[in-house]
């Protein structure tokens, strides 16, 4: 296979794809989190069909496919978005599709894959080990394949999201991409940099799958041992060969945020700007708002990758979001077992302006002695210089904590 990607290759998927795939919005980020007169901008592919930027490559790609590639159809290996984008891309092309995903997808994309008339098979514990089945029935059915990120065409087909981001914003300074198995990062900064050289780009990678930066480190693909994050969409071991060399030679920087930054990301677009993200979605968003990409000088994009967040998935990241930010907090202390003393610390909180969430008693605690009762306490707070407030007026009181 021809690996040669030029800005006309991206063109050329923007042409294809036109009709298809949406031409998604650039939002203005909410004011509350950057500030007022901030030039920050959402490009968001979670309003994207499927629900992912994913359609683009994938769409793309098969259109390419000679005839009687199409006729035996294709497969793929996916966690969930490629899977979505595959399937669909499929029925709108009359082709045939299997999709190979690993037996904990969330059954929300398991059920979305469907919709769209693919065969779902359920394979292995991780992405790699689903691409491992889909390279065997690959194999024996004679299926052409369709990569997720290791891909010429559906790198270029990613690539669109630059074009459209230069065409909507062609003053725009910095644009900050997310970066699981490279396709999007890759195909996105070579088409802005071929249109205007000094836009920076910056990828991002969460702390716990950081498989892009490890590798440009090591100056080869380096696989990691492990990449569990909430960013499950960017959750890839091994980055692909190609997206490796093209992030290598055209990505300014690449940083990493953590759990804790994604959740509040997460939770900063669904208050301020009502929008649903998904872990890998919120990652450059991240970046931005925790200064990861530096000083913000001029107009500055983040890409918002994709919205399929699995519901069940959405409280716990939102408590973490909460936890994050300051905004919520719990602790055990230690009172006497007598009548008045849950009350006096109730009011002391109740004092500093706190909600109690939840409280419970533990009077078989081995740290405790006879008369005494552990008590524990989830609370309400406004933020973090509210937590530290309140500690230290509750240790002026005598009360020992542990947090």
């Amino acid at each position: 296979m021809d690996t040669t990607i030029t800005l006309d290759t991206i063109r050329h998927a923007g042409q294809v794809i036109a009709g298809t795939v949406r031409h998604t919005d650039l939002l203005p980020a909410s004011t509350s989190v950057f500030g007022e007169g901030s030039e920050v901008f959402i490009k968001a592919e979670n309003l994207q069909r499927t629900g992912s930027f994913k359609l683009r490559g994938a769409f793309y790609r098969m259109s390419q496919l000679a005839e009687e590639e199409k006729a035996r159809g294709v497969i793929c290996a996916s966690a969930g978005n490629h899977a979505q984008g595959v399937a669909l891309a499929g029925q709108l092309l009359r082709i045939k599709t299997t999709i190979v995903m690993p037996e904990g997808a969330p059954l929300s994309k398991i059920a979305a894959t469907r919709s769209y008339g693919a065969e779902v098979v359920l394979s292995g514990s991780n992405f790699d080990q689903a691409l491992e089945t889909a390279r065997t029935i690959q194999s024996e059915r004679a299926l052409a394949f369709v990569h997720a990120f290791d891909d010429p065409l559906i790198i270029a087909g990613q690539g669109t999201i630059g074009l459209e981001i230069m065409e909507d914003l062609p003053h725009c300074k910095t644009v900050v991409v997310p970066i699981g198995g490279g396709g999007m990062a890759a195909g996105v900064a070579l088409a802005i940099k071929m249109l205007n050289p000094s836009v920076k780009v910056v990828g991002v990678e969460p702390e716990n799958a950081a498989s892009m930066n490890a590798s440009l480190l090591a100056g080869h693909v380096l696989p990691l041992k492990d990449c569990a994050t909430l960013a499950d969409g960017v959750a890839v071991a091994r980055v692909g060969e190609l997206p490796y060399r093209l992030c290598r030679q055209y990505l300014d920087d690449i940083v990493t945020v953590s759990e804790g930054e994604i959740a509040s990301a997460i939770l900063s677009l669904l208050e301020r700007m009502k929008i649903v993200s998904e872990g890998a979605g919120a990652v450059a968003l991240a970046a931005v708002m925790n200064g990861r990409v530096g000083p913000i000088y001029g107009p500055t994009v983040a890409i918002l990758s994709g919205g399929n967040i699995d519901v069940n998935m959405l409280e716990r990241i939102i408590d973490k979001g909460l936890a994050s930010s300051g905004r919520r907090t719990s602790f055990s202390t230690v009172i006497a077992d007598k009548p008045g003393q849950l009350s006096k610390l109730l009011d002391l909180l109740a004092k500093l302006g706190t909600n109690v969430l939840s409280v419970s008693h533990n009077r078989l605690s081995r740290n405790t002695e006879l008369g005494q009762v552990v008590v524990s306490l989830e609370l309400e707070t406004r933020d973090t210089g509210h937590i530290r407030s309140m500690m230290t007026l509750l240790g002026q009181h005598g009360y020992k904590i542990q947090r």
